[in-house]
């Protein structure tokens, strides 16, 4: 039973690890290449006009070639689609916050107290957190339930607002998960996620003077 939910566990870290990075990835690039586009089309335009000017009939042929076969491909999706994509990321990279413990947090308080009082502090705050999620990822549900039954769609992409909506509930159920599951980790162990920014998975820490990490 242990070995089978720590299969779980590491599928799902998995998964709401590559759905970031996927997101954080395509993001990145459709607005590379939107911007590319725009500002390569005012360049060849200007391009063009010059070559005119100057009277250079191949250069002006090539760009007017140029600037119609890259205007082709139109790109007014672009912005919205990155939007969207923002926000399915937003809402699983908070989840992955409250795993990682990345979340920027105010824990003078928790770190003065020992013992009973600040285990009862540190696990009210992890059950604040997964009811305020709990409330958000129902009232998502029924955001997108509703936006279902309108039928409405996004006005560049084209696509089903209840599926841009999905991220909602999905996202915050993640997250309330998240807080349970740092809530009864921190019940046994007594420790809480931490993220030291000075130091990235996978690469060793480089020794410092006289052999100090």
């Amino acid at each position: 039973m242990e070995e089978r939910r720590n299969r779980f566990l590491r599928v799902l870290d998995r998964f709401e690890e590559t759905i970031v990075s996927v997101l954080l990835a395509g993001a990145t690039f459709v607005i590379f290449v939107a911007v590319t586009q725009r500002y390569g089309l005012s360049g060849i335009a200007s391009v063009y006009r010059w070559s005119r000017a100057e009277d250079i009939p191949w250069l002006t042929e090539a760009t007017r070639s140029l600037f119609f076969a890259i205007a082709y491909v139109r790109m007014t999706w672009a912005q919205e689609l990155c939007i969207f994509m923002v926000v399915w990321m937003a809402k699983f990279g908070a989840a992955y916050g409250v795993r990682t413990g990345i979340h920027v947090g105010v824990d003078i308080l928790v770190n003065r107290l020992v013992g009973t009082p600040r285990r009862v502090l540190v696990i009210a705050g992890m059950a604040a957190g997964a009811f305020f999620t709990a409330i958000a990822g129902t009232l998502g549900a029924h955001l997108v339930w509703h936006i279902a039954g309108t039928g409405q769609i996004s006005p560049d992409l084209e696509v089903p607002m209840w599926i841009v909506y999905l991220a909602l509930p999905l996202g915050s159920f993640l997250m309330c998960y998240r807080f349970l599951e740092v809530a009864w980790q921190f019940w046994r162990t007594g420790e809480l996620p931490h993220h030291d920014p000075g130091l990235v998975e996978g690469v060793e820490p480089v020794a410092g003077p006289g052999g100090a990490r």
